[in-house]
Formats: structure tokens, sequence, C-alpha cells
């Protein structure tokens, strides 16, 4: 197994002073570290059940899209306003300072599928959060959710309750 913080680049004070911005395009590089990442969330979404995939964008699409593919099962994109060209469903949550908004197509998600949320990234939690409300909204059930990092001093897997969680590398 691949140690992967030799696969993140960490540039600080980006994109503001005092962040330290975790950027995964070195492990999308590295054709075998990125293969190794993504079958890690694929037996993941196996073990969970998922019959569709959810990734919100736009590094959800980039681990989300090779899952979705390898089990050969739907990907449905989460997205922000306006970006979708059907009839949407939309969230608004709260920012530290501000809110945003997220979408998906009313038809990506049918009563009864079991979804799995996969991101490259959890930190506060509100996007995955939003995304959990969307795919209620619509009538699935989340069943896991998968991230390639996660910010473990920002909490936010305390938004994901009772929600299975796979995480590769944590900060």
């Amino acid at each position: 197994m691949k140690d992967f913080k030799n696969y993140i680049a960490s540039i600080k004070d980006f994109p503001s002073q005092g962040i330290i911005f975790r950027d995964i395009t070195p492990l999308m590089l590295d054709g075998k570290a990125f293969k190794e990442a993504c079958d890690q969330m694929i037996d993941f979404a196996r073990q969970v059940g998922a019959t569709v995939v959810v990734g919100p964008e736009a590094r959800g699409f980039i681990f989300g899209c090779p899952v979705a593919y390898a089990l050969e099962i739907g990907f449905a994109p989460v997205r922000k306003p306006n970006k979708l060209p059907r009839e949407t469903v939309n969230v608004s949550y709260d920012l530290e300072y501000g809110s945003n908004t997220l979408s998906m197509h009313s038809d990506s998600i049918k009563p009864g599928d079991k979804v799995i949320v996969i991101d490259d990234l959890l930190a506060t939690g509100g996007t995955i959060e939003a995304t959990i409300k969307i795919v209620e909204k619509l009538g699935g059930t989340v069943v896991g959710a998968a991230f390639f990092i996660e910010l473990e001093d920002l909490h936010g897997r305390d938004k994901l309750k009772d929600i299975p969680l796979f995480v590769s590398l944590k900060y």
C-alpha cells in the first residue's frame, strides 16, 4: 500500500493566509497511485452496496467517475447553481462567511437508490451535508461516503451521523 502523503503537495497560505491547501494533482499524475486510491473507494462502494455514485463539483468527479465506471453503475453530478441544463433540486447551506447552493438534476436519483457520495476532501462537512439532503429529497438513501483526504480538525465527519465513512488519508 502506498503512502499517499507522498503524492500530496501542501501549499501554505493558499487560497488565503493561514490555510494549507492539500493539492491532489501529484496523485492524479501518478497512474498507479491514483488507481490505488480509486480501487480503495471502489472496494468501499461495493461493501456498502452502492447503486449510484454522487460526486460534488469538481473534484468529486475526479474520484467518483472511476468508481462508477468500475462498478458499472451511474454517476450523478452535484453542481453549483445554473450549471445543469434541466430541472434541478437545490439545497442552500451556510459557510463560515456567506452561503452556497448545490444542485442536482431532479431525475438523477430514484426512490430506493443506494447512493455513495464521493469527494476529494472532507473539511467542515457543509458540502456533504447539503449533498445528502438533495439525495434524500429525491428519495435515495446515502449508504456511504468516501473521501481521499479528511481534515480531522474541522470535524466534518460529525455531519455524517451514522453514514459509513471511508477516508484514504487524514491530516
